[in-house]
């Protein structure tokens, strides 16, 4: 209990006190106590206030537990975080509504969106093939030397070769990753925008998110 809810509850207390009420109590030994006057240490513990003919007015809880109190706050997070976890997806489907219309635009944005990376994947892979050619070249002339010296220039050559097929081979492999990535996320897109269709509350949740309160409340009295 805070400090402010102990203050109103004393408050309440002699409130009732001034008005000659019954207070009925039970100590840490369970024992039922009944006075006119409820003592200062058993504020906390909980409290029935009963009027003249007997009657409860009032029934004050008593203050929690550590354990409670940890409880209870544990629930205020879990219900914090429960309601951010909403309003994201809220928003998060409110973007996927304004963005397409209906599904064939979701494919038409994959499409393009997998065409972008399947040409730099073709490029990659277009440029490894000409330094794999080149690659054969040079080790060509790199034997033909044979027991003799090779030249600083040649093996500088074939080390960047070697160099920038690694880097190409990382390249081709990233842009792959890439499109089992961006075709997973245009399915869940696909998906979700049919979840939201099909969802009318889900719907005008969303479509209402950023609108004046009072549209909002507009919005939901009138479905």
């Amino acid at each position: 209990m805070t400090l402010a809810a102990v203050v109103a509850t004393s408050a309440t207390l002699l409130g009732f006190q001034a008005a000659a009420a019954t207070y009925k109590w039970v100590d840490d030994q369970g024992v039922v106590h009944y006075a006119d006057k409820m003592p200062p240490e058993a504020v906390n513990k909980g409290t029935t206030i009963i009027d003249k003919q007997g009657r409860q007015v009032q029934k004050i809880d008593p203050a929690p537990t550590p354990e409670q109190r940890k409880a209870l706050e544990a629930a205020a997070e879990q219900k914090q975080a429960t309601a951010k976890a909403h309003e994201e997806r809220a928003r998060r489907d409110r973007a996927l509504l304004l963005s397409y219309t209906n599904e064939d635009e979701i494919e038409v944005a994959r499409k393009r969106a997998l065409a972008t990376i399947e040409a730099q994947l073709q490029s990659a892979e277009a440029y490894t093939a000409d330094l794999k050619k080149k690659q054969e070249t040079l080790v060509k002339r790199k034997a033909g030397y044979a027991d003799k010296p090779i030249p600083a220039e040649l093996e500088r050559d074939l080390n960047s070769v070697g160099i920038e097929l690694s880097r190409q081979a990382a390249v081709i492999q990233q842009k792959k990753e890439e499109i089992i990535t961006v075709g997973a996320k245009y399915d869940a897109d696909k998906q979700r925008w049919r979840d939201i269709k099909a969802d009318p509350e889900r719907s005008a949740e969303a479509l209402a998110l950023d609108q004046p309160k009072s549209t909002a409340k507009s919005a939901t009295a009138n479905k």
